[in-house]
Protein backbone atom coordinates (compact mmCIF):
# COMPACT_ATOMS: atom_id res chain seq x y z
CA UNK A 1 0.00 0.00 0.00
CA UNK A 2 1.91 3.00 -1.01
CA UNK A 3 1.81 6.23 0.78
CA UNK A 4 2.30 8.34 -2.56
CA UNK A 5 -0.58 7.23 -4.49
CA UNK A 6 -4.58 7.74 -2.81
CA UNK A 7 -5.67 4.42 -1.40
CA UNK A 8 -9.29 3.41 -1.45
CA UNK A 9 -8.65 2.85 2.26
CA UNK A 10 -8.80 6.76 2.22
CA UNK A 11 -11.80 7.42 -0.19
CA UNK A 12 -13.84 4.68 1.77
CA UNK A 13 -12.55 6.43 5.24
CA UNK A 14 -13.73 9.69 4.08
CA UNK A 15 -17.52 8.77 2.68
CA UNK A 16 -17.71 6.52 6.23
CA UNK A 17 -16.92 9.60 7.99
CA UNK A 18 -19.12 11.92 6.08
CA UNK A 19 -22.03 9.45 6.33
CA UNK A 20 -21.14 9.51 10.30
CA UNK A 21 -21.66 13.21 10.40
CA UNK A 22 -24.69 13.52 8.51
CA UNK A 23 -26.42 10.61 10.84
CA UNK A 24 -25.55 12.85 13.93
CA UNK A 25 -26.48 16.20 12.33
CA UNK A 26 -29.89 14.11 11.94
CA UNK A 27 -29.54 12.61 15.58
CA UNK A 28 -29.29 16.26 16.78
CA UNK A 29 -32.60 17.66 14.43
CA UNK A 30 -34.91 14.99 15.28
CA UNK A 31 -36.88 15.43 17.94
CA UNK A 32 -36.74 11.62 19.04
CA UNK A 33 -34.46 11.16 21.97
CA UNK A 34 -37.25 10.42 24.65
CA UNK A 35 -40.59 9.08 24.30
CA UNK A 36 -43.20 9.60 27.21
CA UNK A 37 -46.55 7.62 26.80
CA UNK A 38 -49.77 9.05 28.65
CA UNK A 39 -52.31 6.69 28.91
CA UNK A 40 -55.78 7.65 29.70
CA UNK A 41 -58.95 5.47 31.04
CA UNK A 42 -61.63 7.24 29.63
CA UNK A 43 -62.48 5.63 26.11
CA UNK A 44 -63.91 9.04 24.94
CA UNK A 45 -59.99 10.51 24.83
CA UNK A 46 -56.36 8.64 23.48
CA UNK A 47 -53.48 8.15 24.54
CA UNK A 48 -50.93 11.08 24.16
CA UNK A 49 -47.43 9.97 23.25
CA UNK A 50 -44.52 12.84 24.29
CA UNK A 51 -41.80 13.13 21.99
CA UNK A 52 -38.36 14.80 23.52
CA UNK A 53 -35.60 16.25 21.58
CA UNK A 54 -32.49 18.16 22.30
CA UNK A 55 -34.35 21.46 20.97
CA UNK A 56 -37.93 20.94 20.73
CA UNK A 57 -40.59 19.33 22.63
CA UNK A 58 -43.45 17.74 20.21
CA UNK A 59 -47.04 15.93 22.16
CA UNK A 60 -48.86 13.66 19.61
CA UNK A 61 -51.89 11.93 20.42
CA UNK A 62 -51.68 8.10 18.91
CA UNK A 63 -52.52 7.61 15.39
CA UNK A 64 -51.71 11.48 14.80
CA UNK A 65 -48.75 13.23 13.07
CA UNK A 66 -49.53 16.60 14.40
CA UNK A 67 -48.17 17.88 17.54
CA UNK A 68 -51.07 18.68 20.05
CA UNK A 69 -48.67 21.12 22.21
CA UNK A 70 -44.80 21.88 19.80
CA UNK A 71 -42.42 23.59 22.17
CA UNK A 72 -39.39 24.89 20.08
CA UNK A 73 -38.00 26.81 23.39
CA UNK A 74 -37.87 23.57 24.92
CA UNK A 75 -33.91 24.06 24.57
CA UNK A 76 -33.65 26.32 27.20
CA UNK A 77 -35.50 24.44 29.87
CA UNK A 78 -34.10 21.14 29.36
CA UNK A 79 -34.64 19.64 32.99
CA UNK A 80 -32.75 16.36 32.10
CA UNK A 81 -29.49 15.71 32.87
CA UNK A 82 -28.86 13.82 29.58
CA UNK A 83 -30.10 15.40 26.93
CA UNK A 84 -28.36 18.65 28.57
CA UNK A 85 -24.95 16.81 27.89
CA UNK A 86 -26.04 15.58 24.78
CA UNK A 87 -26.28 19.45 23.85
CA UNK A 88 -23.08 20.55 24.05
CA UNK A 89 -21.57 16.51 23.72
CA UNK A 90 -23.23 16.14 19.71
CA UNK A 91 -22.09 19.45 18.47
CA UNK A 92 -18.53 19.29 19.99
CA UNK A 93 -18.28 15.97 18.47
CA UNK A 94 -19.51 17.17 15.15
CA UNK A 95 -16.89 19.83 15.05
CA UNK A 96 -14.48 17.28 15.53
CA UNK A 97 -15.16 14.94 12.63
CA UNK A 98 -15.65 17.76 10.70
CA UNK A 99 -12.43 18.90 11.12
CA UNK A 100 -10.96 15.22 10.81
CA UNK A 101 -12.72 15.41 7.22
CA UNK A 102 -11.15 18.09 6.47
CA UNK A 103 -7.33 17.27 7.44
CA UNK A 104 -8.68 13.92 5.60
CA UNK A 105 -9.14 15.97 2.41
CA UNK A 106 -6.51 17.78 2.40
CA UNK A 107 -4.17 14.32 2.75
CA UNK A 108 -5.73 13.27 0.18
CA UNK A 109 -5.50 16.57 -2.49
CA UNK A 110 -1.42 16.76 -1.03
CA UNK A 111 -1.35 12.78 -2.45
CA UNK A 112 -2.91 13.68 -5.59
CA UNK A 113 -1.80 16.67 -7.40
CA UNK A 114 1.59 17.96 -5.09
CA UNK A 115 4.76 16.39 -6.74
CA UNK A 116 6.58 13.46 -5.49
CA UNK A 117 9.30 15.53 -5.40
CA UNK A 118 8.87 18.92 -3.74
CA UNK A 119 10.76 21.81 -3.97
CA UNK A 120 13.85 21.74 -1.22
CA UNK A 121 13.82 24.69 0.44
CA UNK A 122 9.52 24.38 0.97
CA UNK A 123 10.05 20.60 1.85
CA UNK A 124 10.34 21.31 5.46
CA UNK A 125 7.47 23.44 5.94
CA UNK A 126 5.00 20.82 3.38
CA UNK A 127 2.33 18.48 4.74
CA UNK A 128 3.14 15.10 5.28
CA UNK A 129 -0.20 12.81 4.11
CA UNK A 130 0.75 10.38 6.35
CA UNK A 131 0.92 12.56 9.03
CA UNK A 132 -2.80 14.21 8.32
CA UNK A 133 -4.44 11.10 7.81
CA UNK A 134 -3.18 9.72 11.08
CA UNK A 135 -4.46 12.85 13.04
CA UNK A 136 -7.59 12.64 11.12
CA UNK A 137 -7.65 8.94 13.04
CA UNK A 138 -7.28 10.60 16.14
CA UNK A 139 -9.99 13.21 15.52
CA UNK A 140 -12.08 10.66 14.97
CA UNK A 141 -11.61 8.17 18.05
CA UNK A 142 -11.95 11.49 19.88
CA UNK A 143 -15.72 12.40 18.26
CA UNK A 144 -16.36 9.23 18.62
CA UNK A 145 -15.57 9.19 21.92
CA UNK A 146 -17.60 12.16 22.69
CA UNK A 147 -20.75 11.22 21.03
CA UNK A 148 -20.98 7.49 22.45
CA UNK A 149 -20.87 7.94 25.53
CA UNK A 150 -23.09 10.21 26.47
CA UNK A 151 -25.55 8.50 24.28
CA UNK A 152 -25.37 5.22 26.09
CA UNK A 153 -26.05 7.35 28.98
CA UNK A 154 -29.19 8.16 27.87
CA UNK A 155 -30.12 4.24 28.24
CA UNK A 156 -28.80 4.40 31.59
CA UNK A 157 -30.77 7.48 32.62
CA UNK A 158 -34.24 6.45 30.96
CA UNK A 159 -34.06 3.26 33.49
CA UNK A 160 -33.30 5.56 36.25
CA UNK A 161 -36.46 7.48 35.27
CA UNK A 162 -38.55 4.46 35.15
CA UNK A 163 -37.96 3.88 38.51
CA UNK A 164 -37.59 7.07 39.89
CA UNK A 165 -41.02 8.07 38.61
CA UNK A 166 -43.26 5.72 36.34
CA UNK A 167 -42.46 3.15 33.52
CA UNK A 168 -43.63 5.59 30.96
CA UNK A 169 -40.16 6.44 29.43
CA UNK A 170 -38.56 4.71 26.15
CA UNK A 171 -35.73 5.69 24.01
CA UNK A 172 -36.24 6.90 20.86
CA UNK A 173 -35.04 6.41 17.44
CA UNK A 174 -32.06 9.53 17.67
CA UNK A 175 -30.14 7.07 20.62
CA UNK A 176 -30.03 4.43 17.82
CA UNK A 177 -29.14 6.99 14.66
CA UNK A 178 -26.35 8.17 17.56
CA UNK A 179 -24.90 5.16 18.78
CA UNK A 180 -24.30 3.97 14.72
CA UNK A 181 -22.68 7.11 13.76
CA UNK A 182 -20.15 6.87 16.89
CA UNK A 183 -19.52 3.25 15.31
CA UNK A 184 -19.17 4.53 11.61
CA UNK A 185 -16.90 6.89 13.22
CA UNK A 186 -14.45 4.64 15.37
CA UNK A 187 -14.70 2.53 12.14
CA UNK A 188 -13.03 5.11 10.04
CA UNK A 189 -10.35 5.78 12.20
CA UNK A 190 -9.41 2.04 12.55
CA UNK A 191 -9.28 2.68 8.49
CA UNK A 192 -7.33 5.70 8.66
CA UNK A 193 -4.70 4.08 11.53
CA UNK A 194 -4.46 0.45 9.22
CA UNK A 195 -3.17 2.64 6.05
CA UNK A 196 -1.01 4.95 8.37
CA UNK A 197 0.40 2.06 9.82
CA UNK A 198 0.93 0.13 6.39
CA UNK A 199 2.94 3.26 5.63
CA UNK A 200 5.05 3.24 8.51
CA UNK A 201 7.50 1.59 6.82
CA UNK A 202 8.95 4.24 4.68
CA UNK A 203 11.68 6.31 5.88
CA UNK A 204 9.63 9.62 6.22
CA UNK A 205 9.31 11.68 10.01
CA UNK A 206 5.86 11.72 11.40
CA UNK A 207 4.25 15.19 10.67
CA UNK A 208 7.17 15.90 7.26
CA UNK A 209 6.42 14.99 3.60
CA UNK A 210 7.67 11.92 2.44
CA UNK A 211 10.29 13.34 1.22
CA UNK A 212 12.53 15.85 3.13
CA UNK A 213 14.36 16.21 0.74
CA UNK A 214 14.99 15.27 -3.44
CA UNK A 215 16.57 12.06 -3.69
CA UNK A 216 19.33 13.11 -5.63
CA UNK A 217 20.70 15.06 -2.61
CA UNK A 218 20.48 11.92 0.15
CA UNK A 219 23.84 12.38 2.23
CA UNK A 220 26.21 9.02 2.90
CA UNK A 221 28.42 8.78 4.86
CA UNK A 222 32.05 9.15 4.05
CA UNK A 223 34.48 5.97 4.72
CA UNK A 224 37.85 6.93 6.31
CA UNK A 225 40.48 6.78 3.35
CA UNK A 226 44.17 5.29 4.24
CA UNK A 227 47.10 8.04 3.69
CA UNK A 228 48.21 6.44 0.69
CA UNK A 229 44.65 6.18 -1.09
CA UNK A 230 44.38 10.43 -0.81
CA UNK A 231 47.79 10.97 -3.01
CA UNK A 232 46.99 11.37 -6.87
CA UNK A 233 48.95 9.41 -8.99
CA UNK A 234 51.03 12.55 -10.00
CA UNK A 235 52.10 12.75 -6.02
CA UNK A 236 53.11 9.13 -5.78
CA UNK A 237 56.76 9.00 -6.03
CA UNK A 238 57.94 7.46 -8.88
CA UNK A 239 62.04 6.24 -8.95
CA UNK A 240 63.56 7.76 -11.96
CA UNK A 241 66.29 5.80 -13.40
CA UNK A 242 69.23 8.12 -14.76
CA UNK A 243 72.72 6.80 -16.95
CA UNK A 244 75.63 7.84 -15.98
CA UNK A 245 77.79 9.59 -18.18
Amino acid sequence: MGCRDVHAATVLAFLSGTASVAGLLAAVLLPNWRQMRLYTFNKNERNVTVYTGLWIKCARFDGSRDCVIYDPQWYTAVDQLDLRVLQFALPLSMFTAVSALFLCLIGMCNTAFVSSVPNVKLAKCLVNSAGCHLVAGLLFLLACAICLTPSVWVIFYNNYLNRKYEPVFSFDISVFIAIASAGGLFFTSVLLFLWYCACKSLPSPFWQPLYSHAPSMHSYASQPYSARSRLSALEIDIPVVTHAS
